[in-house]
C-alpha cells in the first residue's frame, strides 16, 4: 500500500489517497498535450548549440569534430557555413565533409560570401552546420540574422548544429560589457536558447585560452583590435567561463523540468514565481529587461514586460527608444 498525494491545478485542492500502488490517471487535455507535443517534436529539426565562453574556446572544432563522427554512423550531413579562420586543425577535420557553397552577395562595393539558404533546403540534409549563430548576413539576404535562417532550416525539419559565444546572448549584453568594457554588436535572443534541443558546453581554462591567444589561434571576431588585449584578461575570462557553466546548467535544468511536465512527474517547480519588468522611454530599461529576463530563466518562472500608456506626451527620441525596447521585450 502507498500514499498518493497530487494538486490537481484547476481547483487548487490538494488530494489525498490511499490506493494499492494505484497512480492518478492523467487529464485528457494533459493526455493531449503530450501527444501533441509529441507530433511537433517529430516535425521539427533538432537545435543544438555548441556554447563557449569566447572567441577561441574550440567550439567550431568541437561540433565539426562531433557531425563526423554522426557521418560515420551513416547520418546525411552537410555544411552550409563554418568560419576556420585560417586555423589549421579545424581545416583538417573538415576535409571529407559534403561543402553546400556559399552565395555571393553584392555588399558595400565588394563580395560578401553567405549561406546558400535555398541550396540547403533543395538538398535537404538530415543534419547542416551553420558556424556563428550571431552573424549578420549582408543585405539582400533573405533574413537580417543568421539565427533566422537556422530557425527556417529547423522548420523544414533539418536538424542544425551551430555555435555561439556567451557575449552574444542578448540578454548577458550589459552584464559582459560592464564586466570586459566591450559590447557585443551581434547577438541572438533568449528565445533561440529556449528552443535548443541540446547546449554543449564547449570549455577549456582560462589558462588553455591564454595560450592559444599567444599561438595566435584565436579569431577576435567582431572585438576591436584595441579593445581585445582587455576581454582577453584572466579575471575576464574567468567571469566569461562562468557565465558559460550557469547558463549550460539553466538550460539543463529546463529540459529536465519540461520533461518531468510532459510525464507529469511531480517535482521541485517555481511556478509561484513571476516576474514583471515595467518599462518606460528610459535608456535603462533595455538593460532591465536584459536581467529580468535572464533572472526568469534562471527560476524558470513566467516573464512578462509591461508599457502603461499615458497622457504625457513623448518627444520622438522618446518614441524611437520606447519602440526599441518593446521590440527586444517581444524578442526574447
Amino acid at each position: 500500500m502507498q500514499c498518493n498525494f497530487y494538486l490537481d491545478h484547476g481547483a487548487d485542492v490538494l488530494y489525498y489517497g490511499m490506493t494499492m500502488n494505484e497512480q492518478p490517471s492523467p487529464k485528457p487535455d494533459a493526455v493531449l498535450s503530450t501527444i501533441h507535443h509529441a507530433e511537433a517534436e517529430q516535425r521539427r529539426g533538432k537545435l543544438t548549440i555548441f556554447l563557449g565562453m569566447c572567441a577561441g574556446a574550440g567550439k567550431t572544432y568541437a561540433m565539426v569534430k562531433v557531425a563526423r563522427h554522426r557521418k560515420n554512423d551513416g547520418v546525411n550531413v552537410a555544411i552550409a557555413v563554418v568560419e576556420t579562420h585560417g586555423r589549421e586543425e579545424t581545416e583538417v577535420v573538415l576535409d571529407g565533409l559534403p561543402l553546400i557553397p556559399l552565395r555571393p552577395i553584392e555588399y558595400r562595393g565588394g563580395i560578401a560570401m553567405e549561406m546558400d539558404l535555398d541550396a540547403v533546403l533543395q538538398r535537404k540534409p538530415h543534419l547542416v552546420l551553420v558556424d556563428e549563430l550571431a552573424h549578420i548576413n549582408a543585405p539582400g539576404s533573405r533574413h537580417p540574422k543568421r539565427y533566422q535562417d537556422a530557425l527556417e532550416l529547423l522548420d523544414a525539419g533539418i536538424d542544425v548544429y551551430t555555435t555561439l559565444n556567451v557575449q552574444d546572448i542578448e540578454s548577458c549584453v550589459d552584464v559582459i560589457r560592464r564586466i570586459t568594457g566591450v559590447a557585443a554588436h551581434d547577438t541572438v535572443p533568449d528565445s533561440i536558447l529556449d528552443r535548443a534541443d541540446n547546449v554543449q558546453l564547449v570549455d577549456l581554462t582560462t589558462e588553455e585560452l591564454r595560450q592559444r591567444l599567444t599561438a595566435g589561434k584565436v579569431h577576435a571576431g567582431t572585438i576591436p583590435a584595441m579593445d581585445a588585449a582587455n576581454f582577453f584578461r584572466e579575471d575576464n575570462l574567468t567571469a566569461l567561463r562562468e557565465m558559460a557553466l550557469r547558463i549550460t546548467a539553466e538550460h539543463v535544468n529546463r529540459n529536465l523540468q519540461d520533461a518531468m511536465a510532459i510525464r507529469q512527474i511531480a517535482g521541485p517547480s517555481n511556478t509561484n514565481v513571476k516576474l514583471m519588468v515595467a518599462v518606460w522611454p528610459s535608456p535603462f530599461s533595455e538593460e532591465l529587461i536584459r536581467w529580468t529576463r535572464r533572472a526568469a530563466s534562471a527560476l524558470g518562472a513566467p516573464w512578462v514586460a509591461v508599457y502603461v500608456e499615458s497622457d504625457v506626451s513623448l518627444s520622438e527620441e522618446e518614441k524611437t527608444r520606447l519602440v526599441k525596447t518593446l521590440s527586444m521585450a517581444r524578442q526574447l
